[in-house]
């Protein structure tokens, strides 16, 4: 494929349009009826979404992740505390999360600030998890440089011998994160480009105000 092919790889979307008039007030309402609508679409993986951290200068890193649940306090995920976007949010706790979802030709982004979910929260679970998952949380330092992929394989088997009758206890260092959102986008794309984006900022601490951006 050559620079011109690339250049030329482009969609008109037509699928739907977003009005202020059809959404939602609260956002959090908002992004349940999407998520909603997407399950029914049968999107793969709809939970499937961009985490976007920083180190404490600025410096940018993402990755796909899946989310755990959301409620009116913001929106879960869980991961390994020492992993590097654990350590970056450790330091900087501002971040940002994009849902994609392309048969939809929906986008949403999410911006705010990250804290631990409580133990409570985080061991309830953890102990949800299929049990492959739980050891796989203890077997792999998560983002550390490892001299080969038998390192954590070895001590995933290690594990499972030695928690076959055992529950398997949630490790220290792993557990929820919870983005309270300050800032969250409803992107549908339209014909032409002229997509249609509402925007909702939290005004105080329960309210918000809704405002479109042009395209």
């Amino acid at each position: 494929m050559n620079q011109q092919d690339i250049q030329n790889l482009r969609q008109d979307y037509q699928a739907a349009s977003l009005l202020e008039k059809d959404t939602d007030n609260n956002p959090i309402k908002q992004f349940e009826n999407w998520f909603t609508e997407a399950l029914q679409a049968q999107i793969h993986e709809p939970n499937a979404m961009t985490l976007a951290t920083a180190t404490h200068d600025g410096r940018p890193s993402a990755r796909i992740l899946l989310l755990k649940g959301f409620d009116e306090r913001g929106f879960i995920f869980y991961t390994n505390y020492l992993s590097r976007k654990g350590k970056e949010i450790t330091k900087n706790p501002h971040a940002a999360m994009t849902f994609f979802w392309g048969p939809l030709e929906r986008q949403i982004r999410i911006e705010g600030t990250l804290e631990k979910l409580s133990k409570e929260e985080s061991e309830k679970y953890f102990h949800s998890r299929p049990k492959g998952s739980q050891i796989g949380a203890l077997a792999s330092p998560q983002s550390q440089e490892i001299a080969d992929r038998s390192i954590v394989e070895n001590k995933w088997k290690q594990l499972e011998t030695e928690y076959t009758d055992k529950e398997i206890p949630k490790p220290s260092y792993w557990g929820g994160y919870i983005l309270r959102p300050q800032l969250i986008e409803f992107w549908q794309g339209r014909s032409s480009r002229l997509h249609d984006r509402i925007l909702y900022k939290k005004s105080d601490k329960s309210n918000w105000k809704k405002v479109r951006l042009a395209p």
